[in-house]
Formats: structure tokens, sequence, C-alpha cells
């Protein structure tokens, strides 16, 4: 599974970042999971051409949000995929998004979250 695209996932509950992690693997993902987005910032810092998709969720608990995870991230990488996954947020997503990104509400099918990191993948978003 060397090969296979690598893909941050942020979500501050271990279940749930567990059950994403399972799923991008039935889809031929790697994830790289951490649960806050102050450790994903440090994580896309200090190797994020290992990563070439973000999935985040985005109600993060303490610290900045998903929201702000994308736009710092974007900053670093114009152009990086971003999901976002959320329950409560949605109505904030035309607002609060980064271009080009998808949301993804909860609760929702495993093979949702391949889709939508294959989507990004193939409408030609890139790290850099």
């Amino acid at each position: 599974m060397s090969d296979a695209v690598r893909v941050l996932v942020v979500d501050n509950e271990a279940l749930i970042a567990s059950f994403v992690e399972d799923a991008l693997s039935d889809g031929g993902f790697e994830a790289c999971s951490v649960h806050s987005g102050e450790a994903a910032l440090s994580t896309f810092r200090d190797g994020h051409e290992g990563c070439r998709a973000l999935l985040t969720d985005v109600n993060l608990g303490d610290g900045i949000s998903g929201w702000e995870l994308a736009r710092q991230v974007r900053e670093i990488t114009p152009g990086f995929p971003v999901v976002y996954m959320t329950s409560a947020s949605a109505p904030d997503w035309n607002s609060q998004r980064v271009d080009g990104s998808i949301l993804i509400e909860k609760p929702f099918a495993p093979a949702q979250l391949a889709a939508a990191v294959s989507q990004l993948l193939d409408n030609g978003a890139s790290p850099g």
C-alpha cells in the first residue's frame, strides 16, 4: 500500500477517525490521522508532500476549526484538495469553505469519503 495516495485525516473523536481511516483504506487510500487542527498543521508543515488531500471535521474542539485549518493549509499550498465533514455546520459551508472544496454531512456512507477525495484529485486539484 506504499503507492496509495495519502490523506491527512483530522477528527478529534477517535472512533470517527478510525471509521474514516477504514473507509479510506477500503477506497484505496492511506490515512494519516491526527486529532486537532494544530497537530494537522504541524504534520502538514513537516511533511505535507506525503499527503495529497485534507479530510477534516469542521468542529475540532478547542483550538482552530476545520474551516481555519483548510484556510491555513491553502495559504501554504494553494489548490490543496479539501474535504470537510460535519453534522451541525453544513449551513456555514458557503461562507466558510475554501474554493473547490467538498462537504460531506454526517452521518455518511464510508464510500462517500473515498469518492469525495477521488473527485477532487480527478478534477485536477493538486498539492502544489
